[in-house]
């Protein structure tokens, strides 16, 4: 970027508020010092929040609210009032042009509703997706749509796939990523109409990315592709079943290492092994899920983010408006659609 990089921070959002989300931007700030805060809460929380971090203070700049945004309101409530809450001035921000993204950890459904409505849609995308990235085998792999649209025809999935590999090129760093959908099997017959159509045009796009194909889920975890594309409503059931068998196994060591002298004996000799294996599954570590194919970059964090896993969101917003998320993705898709429409007119031409 030739100009330095705005965040606009809803500070109240997410578990502990400014105590977390203050001294993540100070964190952030020390990775990225040409980036430029503007803080979005109660003035005299954030000034006294302030207090430990006079650099990121003389960077940032205050718009007071003490209208917020509780985890436990519903969308539909919240619109109401939301434009004066701290979530809705941040994404608002974005939108005058006065930030160039929005982070919050506050709640995901309103932050989802509050950015559909006043971002709007890319041109050329119909559905905005949530993307985010999971731990696996080998590295972190991008997933998307996690939640906004339960329902997505071939069209959406296609655009999903763009959006997504574009998304991996900048935060992984994948050249050429792999792209997959997540279906009920890996052969080409499996899935629904709407899986074959997109499977079939991803197939014979000539794009920045390989199309691996149908995955299923249990190989989401083997890192065998960089992207999985899916549905909202397949794709939410399938990071909830991962988190929830994460923290399964993770009880499930806990109580047998306890079992008897042995077992804590068992405990202490691979202590080392078990913190790399707390270290990689540490849903801070991959913080920072995103919203793509809107006119703005909006990031939401997890609501129990500590300060390190806030930043990792900072960061996650930092990268794709340094690398220009929107004007890649807007590229690629005018690619692909050319590509696709681009047969029909030489039959056309040829009649």
């Amino acid at each position: 970027m030739t100009v330095a990089p705005i965040i606009a921070l809803d500070i109240m959002g997410g578990d502990e508020g400014a105590s977390v989300t203050v001294a993540a931007a100070a964190l952030a700030r020390m990775r990225y010092p040409e980036t430029r805060f503007r803080l979005y809460g109660d003035e005299a929380v954030i000034e006294d929040a302030l207090r430990k971090y006079p650099a990121l203070k003389a960077e940032s700049q205050i718009i007071h609210t003490d209208v917020r945004v509780l985890g436990t309101d519903k969308p539909s409530q919240v619109l109401r009032s939301a434009r004066k809450s701290s979530i809705g001035l941040a994404v608002g921000a974005v939108k005058a042009g006065e930030a160039h993204a929005a982070v919050s950890a506050g709640n995901t459904g309103a932050l989802m509703a509050l950015a559909k409505i006043g971002l709007k849609t890319m041109p050329g995308i119909d559905r905005p997706a949530l993307a985010a990235l999971l731990p696996t085998m080998k590295s972190d792999v991008v997933m998307l749509d996690l939640g906004a649209n339960a329902e997505c025809d071939d069209e959406n999935l296609s655009q999903f796939a763009v959006m997504g590999a574009c998304f991996a090129r900048i935060v992984l760093g994948i050249d050429t990523p792999s792209v997959a959908i997540l279906n009920i099997g890996e052969e080409d017959l499996k899935g629904t109409d709407d899986h074959k159509d997109a499977a079939e045009a991803l197939r014979s796009a000539k794009l920045d990315f390989t199309f691996a194909g149908f995955i299923e889920g249990d190989k989401i975890g083997r890192g065998e592709v960089d992207v999985i594309v899916s549905d909202g409503f397949s794709g939410n059931i399938a990071l909830k079943s991962i988190e929830g068998t994460a923290r399964l196994v993770v009880e499930l060591l806990r109580r047998a290492f306890r079992a008897n002298f042995w077992s804590i004996l068992g405990f202490v000799m691979s202590k080392r092994v078990l913190s790399s294996l707390r270290a990689h599954l540490d849903p801070n570590a991959h913080n920072g899920a995103v919203f793509l194919g809107l006119n703005g970059v909006v990031v939401k964090s997890h609501g129990s983010a500590n300060v390190e896993g806030f930043a990792n969101a900072i960061g996650v917003a930092h990268d794709l408006v340094a690398d220009g998320i929107q004007e890649r993705i807007a590229t690629d898709l005018a690619r692909f659609q050319a590509q696709r429409h681009a047969p029909a007119a030489e039959q056309q031409a040829a009649e």
